[in-house]
């Protein structure tokens, strides 16, 4: 929202009182309290009739900072609240020097001069400068006033505002899963989750998080409408407003974007680990198909036929009856025996999928009990709440009241005694403003905050079913925190190269905001893609965290486009199985650390320029960049950062510290790996859970003298299995490995050296070294 009329002035309407002088300063060993007059105060006198502003800063713990500014204390907040971990730090300092007080926490820091000085907080993170906060800009704004009395304008709408100065060059990501630029500078942004598609500044996942290339990021700690300008109404800073009277942010620092991006995590939640079957390849019936369990079969049977592997199948919508969503009962028509078919289903390895949404339709059975309970979401008239989009009358499930949370689980509970595994968690935008909630909360807040309440209700019923570890939704909106009830997908995207580069580009950003685990609808939600289009998704649907098939109108089984989608479906998802090793482990990386599986160039390049914008290629995990192709032409053109690198796929070499153009078939893209590196990969290439440790092998690329380079092996319950190391010295490789897959078989696979030395065969991908189990060192000569 902009307030200013250009730089100096304000707009026609709008009235300002911002911090001036520093009048008083409190501080009790963990908080530091600033009392801040919003005018010079020349004598006595000048201390009635204005304003006081209250600044409370404090720390949850080491490397962020809270800062909280107050204009009336007294103004009603009736929640809800983010759910954060944390409390107040005493593990702080509180220094108070001559010409200003510093409070530390960890290596971050905030300085407030004295009373003379020009107000401003100075954030630094190990004495560097990041950011700080000018009381010129920012405070407590009335807009629309009728009256003003020269000194506190009476009645319009009131806001807490804050300004956050950019740096020269300074760029600045997330704010949750965003289509528009990936760079986020000169973009305003509204926080207000929207059913919106991907092709538009509305967005399904919105969070008040942003993260700057100078090492720090902001939460806006509300969960209702914040809006952000980013360097969009003042160049040269990050405006953000709430409406209401307070102010509540945390600056968030840790030395680099990663550590920013833990803390941020620590602070909001890091993600469950999913299951590894979850990684596998998913297939659906899509949306407004027709189906049934004949359909269903003849896709399962098709795939098999094939040879080309399938782990998870999903039942869209119509698994239920028209004009019921949700009833949570099977359309017995077309699926007559759901508990027959579910085991039959189970019994060929398939995990098993089922679409909800928070909404009951008016013919569903469940509206009339849910309105006899009280639990469905009220009006201020004392009626349910109910309109005609998406389904007939339909109101919307109150997960503020305990009793409907219950009764909504025991409804998937049952789901998940049939046989069912996970639930597509669709929908949670759509949410009124105008009604009552049962818990009292705002209703502003709780537009964006309900889909925290939805997908954790779904989650924990998971979790108590299935056990923890082997819970996971397939979610669709989110807000801060969201990112504890994996996996998220992005959304009703269209089948055109340009809908995918805006796919990857808001699954980038949403990485950015905190969220670990995200896929997206392979090929496209909206139309049918082209054979061609089908094909290079598949590859970009490959290399992100969850892989799914799913559409609109069309069935997106691979014979349906043509021949040789069948051939690259196969391969790369054959590909994707035998990467598990690696994959899991990054998996469990994310869920220990929160820094996402799917990264964006600036988060492994920090301190390269010319990673700060790029959105079309990423990190996959530590070791693995990938460039998706995005045109029919087959040619992609990608930035290789320093170093020498090889193609994961392929062997090719190459040296980084530029562009490169290639041009690739079907069965290809950029997947590159740097030197000195190490990735393992299995032994099974037809399912994604498996003994990852019993045949595992250890690829090793271009070793540097010196230190050791690791990988570790977890197995597929996320436990740590083993340790496998490689080191260059002195003419000589040694990879070794400890831990307690010490009884199991293993092979080291040489992709660049030329080495020699026991029995090495010659492969397609390098020189092959096969060890026995009761072996844990190898040593070759180059």
């Amino acid at each position: 929202m902009k307030f200013r009329d250009g730089y100096w002035g304000l707009k026609k309407g709008v009235y300002l009182s911002n911090p001036v002088e520093l009048r008083d300063r409190e501080g009790d060993g963990s908080k530091m309290t600033l009392y801040s007059a919003t005018k010079r105060i020349g004598g006595r006198g000048g201390t009635l009739n204005s304003p006081l502003l209250t600044t409370e800063i404090s720390s949850p713990f080491g490397d962020v900072i809270r800062v909280r500014t107050i204009h009336y204390r007294g103004h009603w907040d009736g929640g809800p609240s983010f759910v954060l971990e944390g409390g107040v730090s005493e593990n702080v300092s509180l220094e108070d020097g001559e010409d200003e007080a510093v409070f530390t926490s960890g290596g971050l820091s905030v300085s407030i001069g004295k009373k003379d000085a020009p107000w401003e907080l100075r954030f630094a993170q190990g004495g560097k400068y990041l950011t700080r906060s000018s009381g010129r800009l920012g405070g407590h704004m009335t807009v629309d006033a009728p009256h003003y009395q020269g000194y506190a304008p009476e009645g319009g709408v009131t806001y807490m505002c804050e300004y956050l100065a950019l740096s020269v060059g300074e760029t600045v990501y997330g704010l949750g899963e965003r289509f528009t630029p990936f760079v986020k500078n000169g973009q305003p942004v509204d926080i207000w989750n929207e059913d919106g598609g991907t092709a538009s500044e509305l967005t399904y996942k919105n969070i008040p998080f942003y993260l700057s290339s100078r090492g720090y990021g902001v939460l806006v700690n509300d969960p209702g409408r914040v809006q952000f300008e980013v360097g969009s109404e003042v160049v040269s800073a990050v405006q953000f407003s709430v409406p209401g009277e307070v102010m509540d942010y945390y600056l968030i620092g840790g030395g680099s974007l990663k550590k920013v991006l833990e803390n941020y995590t620590r602070l909001t939640g890091r993600p469950a680990l999913p299951p590894s079957w979850s990684f596998g390849l998913w297939l659906t019936t899509s949306f407004t198909t027709s189906y049934d369990e004949k359909t269903v079969t003849g896709f399962i049977d098709g795939m098999r036929e094939r040879d080309i592997p399938l782990h998870v199948f999903h039942f869209d919508c119509f698994w239920m009856k028209e004009y019921r969503w949700v009833d949570f009962q099977w359309d017995r028509d077309q699926f007559p025996d759901p508990e027959g078919m579910l085991k039959r289903l189970k019994d060929r390895g398939l995990s098993i999928c089922l679409w909800i949404n928070p909404y009951i339709a008016q013919k569903s059975p469940l509206f009339e009990e849910g309105m006899e309970k009280g639990y469905l979401v009220m009006t201020p008239a004392g009626h349910v709440w109910q309109w005609d989009k998406w389904q007939a009358g339909m109101g919307l499930v109150d997960f503020t009241n305990p009793g409907a949370v219950q009764w909504y689980r025991e409804k998937l509970r049952a789901l998940v005694r049939q046989g069912v595994d996970t639930f597509k968690t669709d929908f949670g935008e759509r949410i009124p403003t105008d009604v009552v909630w049962h818990d009292g909360s705002d209703p502003m807040k709780m537009h964006n905050f309900y889909t925290y309440l939805y997908n954790k209700t779904v989650f924990e019923l998971l979790e108590e079913e299935l056990g923890r570890g082997r819970a996971l939704v397939f979610a669709r909106s989110a807000t801060a925190g969201g990112q504890k009830f994996p996996v998220h997908w992005g959304g009703d995207c269209a089948a055109t190269y340009e809908s995918m580069a805006e796919t990857l580009r808001g699954g980038l950003s949403l990485a950015l905001s905190g969220f670990g685990f995200w896929s997206h609808d392979i090929s496209g939600f909206e139309s049918t893609a082209t054979p061609d289009l089908y094909k290079r998704w598949i590859a970009f649907g490959t290399f992100s965290s969850h892989s799914r098939l799913h559409g609109n109108e069309s069935y997106r089984v691979p014979w349906n486009f043509d021949g040789e989608s069948c051939d690259v479906l196969r391969h790369f998802t054959k590909l994707k199985c035998a990467l598990m090793p690696y994959i899991y482990a990054q998996a469990v990386k994310t869920h220990r650390t929160g820094v996402p599986m799917m990264r964006p160039m600036i988060l492994e390049h920090g301190d390269d320029p010319a990673c700060a914008g790029l959105d079309r290629q990423y990190y996959f995990g530590d070791s693995l960049l990938v460039a998706p192709l995005f045109s029919e032409t087959g040619e992609v053109s990608y930035y290789l950062p320093p170093g020498e690198w090889t193609n994961f796929l392929t062997g090719e070499r190459a040296l980084g510290g530029g562009w490169r153009g290639e041009r690739h078939d079907y069965f290809g893209l950029p997947v590159m790996v740097r030197d000195n590196t190490v990735i393992l990969t299995g032994s099974v290439e037809d399912v994604p859970s498996y003994d990852y440790g019993d045949g595992v092998t250890v690829q090793v690329f271009g070793l540097k003298e010196g230190s050791p380079v690791e990988a570790e092996l977890f197995d597929r319950e996320g436990n740590p299995e083993a340790l496998f190391t490689a080191r260059r010295r002195d003419g000589r490789i040694t990879v070794a490995r400890k831990g307690s897959s010490q009884a199991k078989p293993w092979k080291v696979l040489f992709r660049t050296d030329p080495v020699s030395g026991g029995d090495l065969k010659k492969t397609g991908k390098g020189l092959l070294l096969e060890v026995p189990a009761d072996k844990n060192s190898v040593e070759v000569t180059l």
